[in-house]
């Protein structure tokens, strides 16, 4: 089952897709990156016409809205090994979408209506559901768990959903991600909204903002044609996703990338909101809470924040009601890290 969890303002903030306490780092995750991961159509008309209706709308009030390519987030796999630390053990399947169909899907005000209802799903062919639970469980096959690094024991892995990717087919839903980064001090960064970005402005949120194709010369699917290509392609995308969350953490709060270690993977949550996925990621600051301070005036995307905080974990807590539920999510994941590593 989905773990739904909430804080503050919502029973049903997010929902962990995956959790693993103990992180995983570069070698670890892998990413495939196919068009059979984009999004499908809706085959009701009049709701797929809205989405560039509601893109014209949104440009007509902000002549600076871009329309970028994002990795669309279709799910994500399992893969048993023999406990090198070289061997890929979560795997990230992702398509290509874009931010108008994103602003025209996920953020229309009938979302909802592009969600697979679980009546639906269930009304599905049967050799797909077959599928599905077969995947499912291979997902839940103790010897197909993760390599732990210090410890064997499986209770340290958190399957939370099969996350069967039908629900949300007909969505763009673009991988976002996020960072809680603690400082040589032992606080957690923090950021706080400005009031002009699109998603919830004036919200406190982690570091982070989303893995980008163009980093890796992605513009279409074309790019990674033949076998050869889609290696080298899905190679370059797996290691976008812990490069760029460096790179928001660095434009972001104005730190230099030699002060952050190296970021370790410890899941996917998704916001029940408008179903907006995210990865979070681990990293250490070797700064003090007050040299970060000094460095974030200097932020190169400093302009999408107003405020920096580095606080404790207690106090991060009590601000969660003012997070979107995608970073609540977040924080619950980080929350599982340090549960496990006091067991250890």
């Amino acid at each position: 089952m989905e773990k739904e969890m909430g804080n503050g303002c919502s029973s049903l903030a997010y929902k962990l897709l995956f959790s693993c306490p103990f992180g995983l780092s570069q070698p670890q995750l892998s990413a495939v990156f196919d068009e059979s991961y984009d999004r499908i159509p809706h085959s009701d008309s009049n709701l797929e016409n809205s989405i560039s209706q509601i893109w014209d709308q949104r440009v007509q009030k902000n002549g600076s809205l871009f329309n970028g390519k994002k990795f669309r987030y279709g799910g994500y796999s399992q893969k048993s090994g023999d406990g090198s630390k070289k061997e890929s053990y979560v795997c990230l399947h992702l398509g290509l979408t874009d931010y108008r169909t994103f602003v025209g899907t996920n953020l229309n005000p009938s979302w909802e209506k592009f969600l697979v209802a679980s009546e639906e799903i269930a009304q599905c062919p049967l050799q797909h559901l077959a599928d599905v639970l077969t995947l499912i469980q291979t997902r839940l096959q103790p010897s197909d768990c993760l390599y732990m690094r210090d410890s064997a024991s499986l209770d340290h892995y958190q399957y939370f959903s099969a996350d069967d990717p039908t629900q949300c087919q007909h969505t763009s839903s673009p991988l976002g991600n996020g960072a809680i980064v603690q400082t040589s001090d032992q606080k957690i960064v923090l950021l706080q909204r400005s009031n002009n970005v699109g998603e919830f402005p004036g919200h406190f949120v982690f570091p982070g903002g989303h893995p980008e194709p163009q980093e890796v010369g992605i513009e279409t699917h074309e790019y990674c044609e033949g076998s050869k290509d889609s290696a080298l392609v899905n190679k370059k995308v797996s290691q976008e996703m812990f490069e760029s969350i460096i790179r928001e953490v660095v434009e972001e709060i104005g730190v230099p990338a030699t002060s952050l270690s190296d970021p370790l993977f410890i899941g996917i949550s998704r916001r029940v909101l408008n179903v907006r996925p995210a990865i979070f990621f681990f990293i250490k600051c070797s700064l003090e809470s007050k040299e970060i301070h000094q460095l974030y005036s200097k932020a190169q995307d400093g302009y999408e924040s107003t405020q920096l905080y580095t606080v404790s974990m207690i106090e991060v807590e009590h601000m969660t009601s003012k997070m979107p539920g995608c970073h609540q999510g977040g924080f619950a994941l980080y929350k599982l890290m340090v549960e496990a590593l006091k067991k250890n």
